[in-house]
């Protein structure tokens, strides 16, 4: 009988970056702390990004027609 893979069924959603240790935040080492949490959680940060100012502008909406 063939065993199943141990390889993530989801492909990237199998995936977990890797523990950083909490760092004192030094101008230098920003953009590189920035670079690093992108590539983790980029597309989370770009679907949260979207539901936001789509909240932001129907709220918008909804304040003028109401005044």
């Amino acid at each position: 009988m063939r065993e199943p893979s141990l390889l993530p069924v989801f492909g990237k959603l199998g995936l977990k970056a890797p523990v950083v240790a909490a760092v004192p935040a030094r101008p230098g080492h920003m953009v590189d702390r920035m670079r690093e949490l992108l590539a983790s959680h980029g597309a989370m940060a770009l679907k949260l990004s979207i539901v936001l100012w789509t909240v932001i502008v129907l709220a918008a909406v909804f304040f003028i027609v109401r005044a």
